[in-house]
Parts: structure tokens; C-alpha cells; sequence
């Protein structure tokens, strides 16, 4: 499958582990490349799913002065959308505790921006999942934040860990979406190139 891409070198430009345990989920040879200290603010007007695919459009002109000619790059930025509001990475403990607090007994998005460039071609999308969480209980969101520091997750939770498992009552899109992937519309975009 995707024999399409064997002219291409693959490149993966994002440091989570998730993003890479999914994409190697599709059987791709690629490797991962880093600029750090990549803006991903964004104008103020943006709303929703307007913002993880302007940041992915920002990463990926970060690395268009260095891509070579047979390169394929793909970049993504995954929010959380609760009451018309980002939450992004939790600052601190009391941020993360914030957080799990406004998402306890509510229904919020999870959007992926996600954009594939070459020297050629540029496809953009953005993927969202609705996620509903249970009412958590101080104890547990506090066993959480202890045990799991989820300090470089959006929303400061991960799906794929403990409050995941006890916490989601109901999810409504794409499971790898929230993992920060949107893998199966990205294999879809992929597979048209």
C-alpha cells in the first residue's frame, strides 16, 4: 500500500510519541525532523478547527527552506475545544487541574490540523472528535496529575492513558484524532497524491 510515496523521503516534523507510534502504524518508512522554537500562535480572530490547520500550515513553512527536492513533510497541531475556548498544554499542576475540571461531566472537541507538503503540492484538513467525559472526582483527577504529568498534552489529558480508560464515556470522530493523528484521513490524503 502507498507505493505512491516510494519517490517521496517522508518526514514526520513533530516530537510526540503518539504522532509516531500511529504513523508507523501505516507500514510508511519516514523519519522525524525538528525545528525547534516554531511560533504557533495564532491570530485572535481564528475560531475552532480554523486554528490546528493554521498552525500546521505554519510548521509546515518552518521547514519549507530546508526540504529537498524528493521531501514530504508532515506537520499537525491538535487542540482541545471546550466552551469556545483552546485548551492547550497545562502550564503548571494547577493549570492541568484547571482543565480536567472544565472537561468533567462535558462534551468538548478535539481538532487535528494536519498538512502534507512537497515542493509541489500542499493538502491541508483538520479532523475533530467529539469527546465526552464522566464527572471526575477530585481524587482522580488528582491521581492522574500525580501519576501521569500530563504536562505535554492538550487539555491535559491523554486518551490512550488511565483517565482515558475511566474518565471517557463517550467519543464521537476518529479515536486516533485524539491521540493527536488523525490516521486514517491522513492514510485517505495520502493514498490521492
Amino acid at each position: 500500500m502507498l507505493d505512491n510515496l516510494k519517490k517521496y523521503n517522508i518526514i514526520l516534523a513533530s516530537n510526540s510519541p503518539r504522532r509516531r507510534e500511529l504513523l508507523s502504524g501505516l507500514g510508511l518508512n519516514y523519519e522525524v525532523k525538528l525545528i525547534k522554537d516554531v511560533d504557533e500562535s495564532y491570530p485572535s480572530h481564528l475560531n475552532g478547527s480554523e486554528i490546528p490547520e493554521f498552525i500546521s500550515r505554519i510548521k509546515a513553512a518552518a521547514y519549507r527552506p530546508f526540504m529537498k527536492e524528493n521531501d514530504l513533510i508532515i506537520t499537525a497541531d491538535t487542540i482541545v475545544y471546550a466552551n469556545n475556548k483552546v485548551l492547550g498544554k497545562p502550564k503548571n499542576r494547577e493549570d492541568a487541574v484547571k482543565m480536567l475540571k472544565t472537561l468533567s461531566g462535558q462534551t468538548h472537541q478535539v481538532m487535528t490540523g494536519v498538512t502534507i507538503t512537497t515542493h509541489k503540492f500542499q493538502k491541508s484538513f483538520v479532523s475533530t472528535s467529539d469527546v465526552t467525559f464522566d464527572n471526575l472526582t477530585d481524587e482522580e483527577i488528582n491521581f492522574y496529575i500525580d501519576n501521569y504529568k500530563p504536562y505535554d498534552k492538550a487539555g491535559a489529558y491523554g486518551i490512550q492513558e488511565w483517565i482515558g480508560y475511566i474518565g471517557v464515556s463517550g467519543i464521537r470522530g476518529s479515536y486516533f484524532n485524539v491521540m493527536g493523528l488523525p490516521i486514517q484521513k491522513l492514510y485517505r490524503e495520502l493514498c490521492k497524491i
